[in-house]
């Protein structure tokens, strides 16, 4: 039986739309798409940086990329946003959610309370502002929810289409100072799985990544020593817990997220694939 090579070819012409793209990390996600010839919107909150990535991206790979203002946390901005879409690229076959963040008004101060820290409530668990801890929350599960709802309907109608969250280790293994980041990534693990289920038999697969330790600008004050420019004491402690002992690169994410969008997966639903150097294998010992 002769049987064709496998590839990513027929990603070749699809239409996709990643939120976040415009990160560090979608960027290198964005880049893996045009490679494969996929026509990607980036929808971003702000049009300037959406656009600015997808002009420098169309121009390297010769591809279709196009910048879209959208609010992950609005729906009517979201319906707008895949109007657009729909009138310059077509029918959306691909959503990648991959909008996201942590914020320092989310993060203790300390890692773990002892006698010094009671007389100091305000560095730690008993300190942290509700507000930040919404707004990092709803960025993160909401903002993955919401354009869920809304950039699928067309895959609806084709009874074909895939979707990808971008999860993160914290949602296995919750780190310290960051309880709403790692609550709300451990919520998109639970929404891969529900969804998943819920649309099997529609022909909409939904699956996650779940990348361990990466620098990006929403934790660069955390695992960076400001002054030295080397590691932190936490981001030197992340690299001796990684057994590969390096944070990753951001186009280590390309190939999972493509194998995962492509057809060459297509009995593959409601799963998260850690990219991760080795982190979630690794007792500390």
């Amino acid at each position: 039986m002769n049987m064709k090579p496998i590839s990513f070819n027929d990603l070749s012409g699809r239409v996709c739309v990643i939120t976040g793209g415009a990160g560090v990390l979608g960027t290198e996600i964005v880049k893996g798409l045009a490679s494969v010839g996929v026509k990607v919107a980036i929808a971003d909150i702000n049009k300037e940086v959406a656009d600015k990535v997808a002009a420098e991206i169309a121009k390297e790979y010769n591809a279709t990329i196009i910048g879209i203002e959208a609010n992950v946390l609005d729906k009517e901005s979201l319906k707008k946003a895949k109007a657009e879409i729909n009138e310059k690229l077509g029918p959306i076959e691909i959503l990648i959610n991959g909008a996201g963040g942590n914020h320092p008004s989310a993060t203790t101060k300390v890692e773990q309370m002892d006698e010094s820290s009671i007389d100091k409530p305000e560095d730690t668990f008993y300190g942290l502002q509700m507000d930040g801890f919404d707004k990092v929350f709803a960025l993160n599960f909401k903002g993955t929810l919401l354009p869920t709802m809304v950039f699928t309907t067309d895959m609806l109608k084709a009874k074909k289409g895939v979707v990808l969250n971008i999860s993160s280790m914290n949602s296995y293994r919750p780190l310290t100072k960051i309880p709403a980041y790692s609550a709300a990534k451990a919520s998109i693990n639970n929404f891969t799985e529900w969804i998943a289920v819920h649309l099997a038999k529609v022909g909409i697969r939904v699956n996650a990544i779940a990348p361990g330790f990466f620098i990006t600008n929403q934790n660069r004050f955390l695992v960076l020593d400001e002054k030295t420019g080397g590691f932190s004491p936490r981001g030197q402690k992340i690299v001796n817990n990684t057994p590969m002992g390096k944070f990753g690169e951001p186009k280590d994410l390309q190939g999972a997220t493509l194998f995962l969008l492509s057809d060459v997966s297509s009995f593959v639903t409601g799963i998260v694939i850690p990219i991760d150097g080795g982190y979630s294998a690794f007792g500390g010992v």
